[in-house]
């Protein structure tokens, strides 16, 4: 075994490994925010007369379309093997699906607010979340007019490659940062209707939304080494 197979053997099990772990906070994460919205407020339907149930749609869409699947869809184009073409076509496949959940999820909160006369845009949480999603849907249209379509010249690519993938982990923790802000958000307006077995739980859903973004990020940096 040469140095660079050794090297490649050192981190292909811990890789694997905090993958396999950032499933499993991913996981978590969705099933803590289904038992905070569907036990404790009341379920999740777009179409509701109740308009907590229009605004439910939004965390858990925001949550699997811009955080779940947006860190499945970096880990594939890592840490699967596959043909590099194959890659890339999972990759935008799964960012094109996120983007149309967080087009719903937006339009949740939108009609939320419009049913019961508040605001738009007046939160830091809304301003972190609106900017993430703009910056996400112009970095989903150049990575596919760049790296999909193939027009663009080899040294084009190469020298926008680097900012992609320094784009994409920032506006991943964007989200993060934008759906933690949120939980935060609700649980104060909630608060005096919450009980203490709900509120540890919004606790543990930040945490692991938390955990899953460092396992995403701990997950493509170990696989750049093997």
């Amino acid at each position: 075994m040469d140095v660079i197979e050794t090297h490649r053997y050192r981190y292909r099990r811990p890789a694997s490994n905090v993958t396999y772990l950032a499933h499993l906070f991913g996981v978590i994460a969705i099933i803590f925010m289904l038992v905070w919205l569907l036990h404790y407020r009341g379920g999740i339907d777009l179409d509701s007369d109740h308009a907590n149930r229009i605004f439910n749609v939004h965390p858990f869409l925001m949550f699997f379309g811009f955080i779940f699947l947006v860190g499945e869809a970096m880990m594939v184009y890592k840490t699967v093997g596959a043909e590099r073409k194959v890659q890339k076509y999972v990759h935008m496949f799964i960012h094109l699906l996120a983007l149309c959940l967080g087009i719903v999820g937006i339009h949740s909160a939108f009609k939320f607010h419009e049913k019961s006369h508040i605001p738009n845009l007046r939160t830091l949480h809304s301003w972190i979340g609106i900017g993430t999603f703009s910056l996400f849907c112009l970095q989903w249209l150049l990575g596919l007019s760049l790296f999909i379509f193939g027009g663009s010249s080899i040294e084009t690519r190469a020298r926008a490659a680097p900012w992609h993938v320094v784009g994409g982990r920032a506006l991943f923790f964007m989200a993060i940062c934008a759906a933690l802000t949120g939980l935060m958000q609700r649980a104060t307006l909630l608060q005096p209707m919450m009980n203490k077995n709900e509120s540890g739980l919004i606790n543990f859903l930040g945490l692991a939304i938390l955990l899953f973004g460092v396992s995403v990020e701990l997950s493509i940096s170990l696989a750049r080494y093997i």
